[in-house]
């Protein structure tokens, strides 16, 4: 397989629309996806598949167990997906989200400040990477002297941030 170098950049349109992700577990899933994290289930198809969104979208999230029902995760030092990331608008939306997780006994794996962005990172019941953030303005991003982008990872005040779920 080869790849072809372009001189033309995509879009800035392009938006990644929907992850699909293979449960052990329908139920277990929609659990935590609808029952912890709050996102709305728009279809079902018995045991096998749900489609659930934010807002009513048709769907941001798609859950099934075609190839996965009664799966385990798979192992550390395989290829797959990291985590997926869901954007909150707002950082007092990020700390309600935080508050949910505390709620339920959801433990994080970590909770971190970017600069551009602060996140959340925990696993949901299958195993798969979930970070849950907000994007800072555009304008507050950090940047370097040469005024190109300077991301970081630094350590979240995690009791400043659910002080914003208060506001």
């Amino acid at each position: 397989m080869t790849s072809a170098a372009s001189d033309e950049s995509i879009n800035p349109e392009v938006r990644i629309g929907h992850v699909h992700l293979k449960v052990a577990d329908l139920d277990r899933a929609l659990g935590f996806y609808c029952g912890v994290l709050g996102f709305e289930l728009m279809q079902r198809f018995g045991a096998q598949a749900a489609f659930i969104s934010a807002g009513g979208y048709h769907h941001h999230i798609g859950l099934n167990t075609w190839e996965s029902e009664g799966g385990l995760p798979p192992p550390a030092g395989s290829t797959g997906l990291f985590h997926l990331a869901i954007l909150y608008p707002s950082r007092a939306e990020l700390a309600c989200a935080l508050r949910r997780l505390i709620d339920a006994g959801i433990a994080l794996d970590g909770a971190s400040d970017h600069g551009v962005s602060e996140a959340l990172y925990l696993r949901d019941p299958d195993q798969n990477g979930v970070e849950l953030y907000w994007d800072r303005p555009q304008e507050d991003w950090p940047r370097n002297a040469a005024g190109e982008l300077a991301m970081f990872t630094r350590r979240l005040d995690i009791q400043d941030l659910l002080s914003e779920h208060a506001n």
